[in-house]
């Protein structure tokens, strides 16, 4: 299931990014989702290493997948942006460096068991797992008030749906708190998302619903745990 998970997470994003290829720019697109899945994957793989929580070889590969492919998205979006667009990714790529770095040295020198380790970065897990998945809340916003899904990706949402379901399973298997609360609530976070694309696809302006139909570049959210 986790590597279905890691499957699906490049799918759910790439309709977005083969759009600002082909246009040579990011339009209304926000950089958010994507920051913050980087964050979160960075989390989890740190979560993931023995030294932290042994036995979790499958958190550690799947969300080191996702952190290289949230890396080429950036890159990606940080090449077709403007000025402002661009010192917003450095300045957020940069903060989440410095916040691991800070992380990894509390960890290691403050906590000498594996059991006070996984319980501190457990938390900071779901914390930034939470903020992965209500990272597209600021898209959210602008399709109610414009009725419109265009900037709302739909295979994102898809994608972030699938990947909380998935995970929430895998989090009782056996039991681990930290995987199953920001993910189950994830999963509900993702089915509001696809409730609401159902809500405002209709009013969405034609030529935008007729570019979807034929090209399949219909997304939103972001996501690897």
């Amino acid at each position: 299931m986790q590597y279905l998970s890691s499957c699906l997470s490049p799918q759910r994003c790439r309709p977005t990014f083969i759009s600002i290829y082909k246009k040579k720019s990011v339009e209304e697109y926000k950089p958010d989702p994507y920051l913050a899945t980087t964050m979160n994957c960075m989390l989890w793989v740190f979560y993931g290493l023995p030294i932290v929580h042994p036995n979790s070889i499958l958190v550690v590969s799947t969300n080191a997948s996702g952190l290289v492919i949230q890396f080429v998205f950036l890159l990606i979006f940080f090449i077709y942006s403007d000025k402002n667009g661009r010192l917003k990714v450095l300045k957020w790529a940069a903060a989440e460096i410095l916040f691991m770095i800070i992380v990894i040295t509390v960890t290691l020198l403050c906590f000498h068991t594996t059991t006070t380790r996984t319980f501190f970065v457990g938390i900071l897990c779901v914390i930034f797992c939470l903020g992965m998945y209500v990272s597209p809340l600021t898209i959210m916003r602008k399709v109610i008030k414009t009725k419109s899904v265009k900037y709302m990706p739909f295979w994102l949402s898809v994608g972030n749906f699938s990947n909380g379901v998935i995970w929430t399973i895998y989090a009782f298997l056996p039991l681990d708190q930290w995987i199953l609360i920001p993910n189950g609530l994830g999963a509900i976070s993702g089915a509001a998302q696809l409730m609401l694309y159902g809500c405002y696809y209709k009013t969405t302006p034609t030529d935008h619903v007729g570019v979807e139909k034929t090209k399949n570049q219909v997304e939103l959210s972001s996501q690897t745990k």
